[in-house]
């Protein structure tokens, strides 16, 4: 079978590909030396007219109605990252295969937002600052820690990183609640959490970690109301994405709340204009977008494709598609 690479993605963030996983396309597919990135395409559409694979990852361009012409025989995308929304409804409205490695992008998100969580817990970001600000250990602590036994914490959005996130946390000692109106009770008692309004949640919850899609309908749904009926000295973390939050709410909330927190590794835009308050609130912690796959981590994305494509190819039925429905869910 015909195949080729498509990406471009900047150093730094782990070769997707690289640790014998090219290597082994190579035994099972005939693969076009060369990756074809968007502004290359047309040195070598010539050459891509028998393929009938694309091998993708980060930067995977949004190819054009003239682009998919010029290779006829193309059918499927394996992709070895995790969101599509870039380029995916132009291969969905050509019929061609899609399928993504978003599962496995989740696992790192979910264990970076665990570790936020067990941190929050300890009072750990408060403290620190506190501690840089007066030099003085007792007072920079001298406030309700809470630790992690019986706390609760509350997911909002119960996808691929939600679930495993709730998964990660029945290891400890936490009450678990969610909200996400997708969620069934039956999936809710297997995942072990409770089923919670968006406003409960805030209401109770020390820890709030928000995963919920990017989706038109999710627009600026955490407001004002929500931040502000938090918790003493709880914590809001955010590893999905910024369109969610009303910041303007976010940011009056915790100019208000100096005993709340907020761990923001995605914003919107991202990252955010240079005034913005965001970069001077002290309670405010703001990583550049760190949460997916990077470094080792990132093969197990192409070890993904490489087992969908071999399930494809074998007649077999496919964990990871990406339709027209499962496009509309993804954030």
């Amino acid at each position: 079978m015909q195949a080729a690479f498509f990406y471009d993605y900047p150093p730094g963030d782990g070769d997707v590909y690289g640790q014998g996983r090219r290597e082994r396309l190579e035994e099972i597919v005939s693969l076009y030396p060369h990756v074809v990135r968007g502004n290359n395409f047309d040195a070598h559409a010539d050459s891509l007219r028998d393929v009938e694979v694309i091998f993708a990852t980060w930067g995977m361009p949004n190819l054009s109605d003239a682009q998919l012409g010029r290779m006829p025989n193309l059918e499927a995308v394996f992709y070895a990252a995790g969101n599509v929304k870039a380029f995916a409804q132009q291969l969905i409205d050509h019929d061609i295969l899609l399928v993504s490695a978003w599962a496995i992008n989740a696992i790192p998100v979910a264990e970076m937002a665990l570790a936020q969580v067990l941190l929050s817990c300890r009072g750990y970001y408060r403290a620190m600052r506190r501690f840089s600000d007066n030099h003085d250990g007792n007072q920079a602590k001298s406030f309700n820690r809470t630790g992690v036994f019986g706390e609760t914490v509350g997911l909002i959005g119960m996808g691929m990183i939600g679930k495993r996130l709730a998964k990660h946390l029945q290891d400890f000692s936490f009450k678990v609640i969610a909200n996400d109106p997708f969620l069934s009770e039956e999936q809710a008692s297997d995942l072990g959490v409770e089923r919670v309004s968006l406003e409960d949640l805030f209401r109770r919850s020390h820890i709030v970690s928000n995963h919920i899609p990017d989706i038109p309908s999710t627009k600026n749904v955490l407001t004002g109301s929500l931040f502000e009926s938090m918790r003493e000295g709880a914590t809001f973390i955010n590893t999905g994405r910024g369109a969610q939050i009303a910041e303007p709410d976010l940011i009056r909330a915790l100019k208000d709340r100096p005993d709340l927190t907020a761990l923001l590794d995605v914003t919107y835009p991202e990252p955010p204009p240079d005034d913005s308050e965001l970069w001077t609130l002290p309670n405010v912690w703001i990583s550049p977008h760190v949460g997916g796959s990077v470094g080792d981590e990132v093969v197990r994305m192409a070890d993904c494709a490489i087992e969908e494509f071999i399930a494809w190819e074998s007649g077999k039925s496919l964990r990871y598609q990406v339709t027209r429905e499962v496009l509309a869910t993804m954030g």
